[in-house]
């Protein structure tokens, strides 16, 4: 029986390790062909799996006796925690006892330990963190960089955009995505140095359907594919995002709520909502994949549930059986030349 091996960083996030657990063998139980290898203190692992039913030839624990808190510098949290679950986890993709590892811990020690463990594709200036943001379409919108990267140079964004279409096209099924540059205007002159640098880079790239500039208020109508920027305007938007729908569904609540009439059309609309909530629940898609490393590293949300990290796992598996590691490393040394 073909497997898919995929490390689980149990310890990190708010909802660690019950979540975690919960959503792992969630993952098991639905497809035969995922194998996991739970990282972290076996011993809360071991307690913690013996309230559930699962295929023991699917699941694997490795010991990891440090974790890696969110308030630590990342740098010296790599270096200084070699058995962090974070950096156990790593190893097992670097010595390919994994294809894909999992993380709803710190960002930053994440991106620290995949660069320095893991490695970049060659030709890859920076890896990048990729976030599938629901559009207006029934579809998704990639932005890239939705958080890695906080300073970046203009050059970055073409491998941003490769990288992202290769991911679209094969895991999206989108033919052709059309790719935009993240700006405060659609006319080619507006922007700021970087924008105006990266976006000639853009028009001059490649194998890229590239179609210019987007305004924020764009983005959520679907009007790209691929949305390319640095990570701080990224993760702006990014947590902008959640937070209007979380307060969009917290007003709607309270208005509804608000008389007897519109409580029964809240009802008659309940089903309506729900289907709203799933697609904006970022618990649909589990995870940002890191794009641009030798292998394939996912970055959970912080506040992951059970259903979050099943997605996640999902999400890698989709992701090995595209083999999209080594289509982004072909297609990036083609394009260089390398």
């Amino acid at each position: 029986m073909k497997q898919n091996i995929i490390a689980i960083d149990v310890m990190g996030g708010d909802n660690a390790p019950y979540e975690t657990i919960k959503g792992s063998i969630d993952a098991i139980n639905e497809n035969k062909d995922i194998k996991l290898i739970l990282v972290g203190k076996e011993d809360i692992i071991n307690q913690e799996l013996q309230k559930y039913q699962y295929n023991k030839e699917q699941l694997i624990v490795q010991n990891a006796t440090q974790v890696i808190e969110t308030t630590e510098s990342p740098t010296s949290a790599i270096r200084e925690k070699k058995d962090s679950s974070i950096v156990v986890g790593l190893k097992l993709l670097k010595e390919e006892k994994a294809k894909a590892f999992v993380s709803a811990g710190s960002t930053g020690a994440l991106l620290t330990g995949a660069t320095v463990i893991i490695k970049r594709i060659k030709g890859v200036e920076r890896p990048a963190l990729a976030t599938l943001i629901p559009n207006a379409n029934n579809g998704y919108t990639f932005l890239i960089d939705s958080g890695a990267n906080m300073d970046c140079k203009p050059s970055y964004l073409p491998n941003f955009a490769k990288m992202g279409k290769i991911y679209m096209e094969n895991i999206m099924k989108i033919n052709n995505p059309k790719v935009a540059i993240v700006n405060v205007g659609s006319e080619k002159e507006k922007g700021d140095t970087f924008t105006k640098e990266a976006y000639e880079l853009l028009e001059q790239t490649k194998n890229i359907n590239f179609v210019g500039n987007i305004e924020g208020r764009e983005i959520p109508a679907g009007e790209a594919d691929i949305v390319v920027c640095d990570g701080f305007v990224g993760n702006v938007i990014l947590k902008l995002s959640e937070g209007i729908v979380k307060t969009f569904s917290q007003v709607v609540k309270k208005e509804i709520t608000s008389n007897i009439l519109y409580s029964i059309g809240g009802v008659l609309s309940k089903g309506a909502f729900k289907n709203i909530k799933k697609k904006f629940d970022y618990a649909e898609v589990g995870g940002a994949p890191f794009l641009g490393l030798k292998s394939l590293v996912v970055k959970a949300h912080g506040s992951s549930n059970a259903k979050a990290i099943k997605s996640a796992i999902n999400q890698c598996y989709k992701f090995i059986e595209s083999d999209i590691a080594t289509k982004i490393e072909n297609a990036i040394l083609e394009d260089n030349n390398l």
